[in-house]
């Protein structure tokens, strides 16, 4: 007679076999089709920035294992958490970013966005997100400094979103939504971050992600539709001053931030509710920060100041114990 055994465990429950290393290389293959299309576009320019990243992230991924104590230094560093953080942060870098800076960038983003809180799964912030906003504060012009692609010996190029802020919504009025969402320079503007150019790529590997259940589909959702209709009822509201919504979904950072860095699954509140309430704050943040802050952009800051809000949001949605 075979014995039936009522067996209860824990949550989580895995439908299939996973671990560390698989969710990060499906991540690094989702960023795939963004990352192409930034050497495509860049060139070499891209290239080194996207390689020298990833090795800096990964020499100092080892030491500061090492330094830690590590006793599978080797194994954990090719884990896929650390090139996933270089990949990200080069991305997140323009073309004409220096080795140098590439290099302190993956120092600050493995210490100060890793390691100094006990490494992975302890992080409290994306270690990209925490290297990037150092960059841009440290070293302004660099980090602002955008070529147009395609000819990558051209003159600087303003970022559609820089062009906003800088000089109002009759400077962009003329700009093809299209060719922006795809990644196409128009009229000379089109420059930004290397992976940032194109929302289609980014748009790709975000449903891939989705579709294989590494991320929620919501937080993205909620995300990109909260940022779509707060900065409707603006242009509602005076269509001389503020932008389309349109125009806000299809420039910046908007869909690298809310498939690839939002949904960090360190960083991020662990219920469905609090996660619905981490991606509206997202949302409304960095709408704020694109109507009415100094930066043209605000994805970093509104995804690193809701991760600084996410203990606090599992503390008010923590579900409670049965009978409690």
């Amino acid at each position: 007679m075979t014995e039936n055994k009522f067996i209860v465990r824990p949550a989580p429950f895995l439908k299939k076999p996973t671990n560390v290393r698989m969710i990060m290389w499906t991540v690094v293959l989702a960023l795939l089709p963004a990352t192409v299309w930034a050497i495509y576009l860049y060139k070499a320019k891209a290239l080194v920035v996207i390689l020298s990243t990833i090795l800096f992230t990964e020499l100092f991924e080892m030491l500061f294992l090492k330094i830690r104590g590590n006793k599978n230094v080797m194994e954990t560093a090719f884990d896929g958490s650390a090139f996933i953080t270089g990949l990200l942060l080069a991305l997140n870098l323009p073309s004409s970013a220096p080795w140098w800076m590439c290099a302190v960038g993956a120092f600050i983003a493995m210490l100060f966005g890793k390691h100094i809180f006990g490494g992975l799964g302890h992080n409290p912030f994306n270690p990209a997100l925490i290297a990037r906003v150092f960059l841009l504060l440290s070293f302004p012009t660099l980090m602002t400094t955008w070529h147009q692609g395609f000819n990558v010996d051209a003159l600087s190029c303003a970022t559609p979103l820089g062009m906003l802020k800088t000089e109002g919504v009759s400077a962009i009025q003329n700009l093809d939504n299209w060719r922006l969402f795809v990644g196409l320079p128009v009229n000379g503007v089109g420059g930004g971050s290397i992976g940032e150019i194109s929302e289609l790529a980014v748009l790709i590997g975000g449903l891939l992600l989705i579709a294989l259940r590494i991320i929620p589909f919501f937080i993205p959702l909620i995300y990109i539709v909260t940022v779509f209709l707060f900065t409707w009822i603006f242009h509602v509201y005076n269509p001389s001053l503020y932008a389309s919504p349109v125009f806000h979904m299809v420039t910046g950072g908007l869909f690298l931030g809310a498939f690839f860095m939002a949904t960090d699954m360190v960083t991020t509140p662990i219920t469905v509710k609090g996660k619905m309430i981490y991606a509206l704050g997202c949302g409304l943040i960095t709408s704020l920060i694109r109507l009415f802050g100094s930066y043209p952009e605000g994805v970093s800051f509104a995804i690193l100041i809701m991760e600084t809000l996410t203990p606090t949001i599992d503390k008010i949605t923590k579900i409670k114990k049965f009978g409690a």
